[in-house]
């Protein structure tokens, strides 16, 4: 009976070490994989996103600031050096931006150098800048648009564009009014009206003498002078 006791004894003794072991290696292989885990955690990459550098202040050198340019002139002066004396007239590049710029080109150009007023009616205005003193038609560059609702009244001294019956015909033949042609302003007679764009501020009295000349009938044209009153040349002077 003893013995059996004692045996039992050993038994358990047995299974309780077995079963501590067990609990032991349970915990060192939780314990070892909380560890591993969180090692992992700790040495696992993060993509950090890159930080854009801010933009160098570039210093520019004082030489290399252009100056601001001034405002283009208001009006332009052009002289007409006629057979007949000098006229000064004075462009509104500000009512008649379009015109202006189209008759300074032709100015520049030295269209007009060499050509005459073909058509001059006295108490009524002088037209010239389209025909050379045999009477024949200088090409042109393209017709612009018509100006006539800038406010600019067909007075007398005043310069406009000629045109045909279209608006938008106007090219190089221009003409100075003798007197008030009220008819030919904006939503006058004329409807669309006749580009003012400058006036003579020197030598009316020259407009006078042109106005005042015979003309008679030429190459199917009538108000022709009968003596060619030629532009000798037209300049910008202002």
């Amino acid at each position: 009976m003893k013995c059996r006791i004692a045996l039992l004894l050993t038994i358990a003794v047995v299974i309780g070490l077995v079963a501590g072991c067990e609990e032991d290696n349970k915990s060192q292989t939780s314990s070892g994989s909380s560890a591993a885990k969180t090692e992992i955690a700790k040495t696992e990459p993060v993509e950090a996103k890159p930080v854009e550098p801010a933009p160098a202040k570039v210093e520019v050198p004082a030489e290399d600031v252009k100056p601001v340019e001034s405002a283009k002139p208001a009006t332009t002066d052009v002289k007409f050096v006629t057979s007949k004396g000098d006229i000064v007239i004075r462009l509104n590049a500000v009512k008649a931006p379009i015109t202006t710029q189209n008759f300074v080109k032709y100015v520049n150009d030295k269209y007009f150098d060499g050509l005459i007023f073909h058509r001059v009616i006295k108490n009524f205005m002088i037209q010239g800048g389209g025909f050379t003193p045999d009477m024949q038609k200088k090409a042109t560059r393209a017709a612009i648009i018509n100006e006539a609702s800038n406010g600019l009244k067909n007075a007398r001294g005043t310069i406009a564009m000629a045109r045909t019956n279209n608006p938008n015909s106007a090219t190089s033949q221009f003409f100075i009014n003798h007197k008030d042609n009220n008819d030919l302003n904006y939503g006058g007679v004329s409807g669309a009206g006749y580009a003012v764009f400058g006036k003579v501020i020197q030598g009316m009295d020259v407009v006078d003498a042109i106005a005042a000349t015979p003309t008679a009938r030429k190459n199917g044209m009538g108000d022709v002078p009968v003596t060619p009153i030629i532009i000798k040349s037209a300049t910008v002077v202002k």
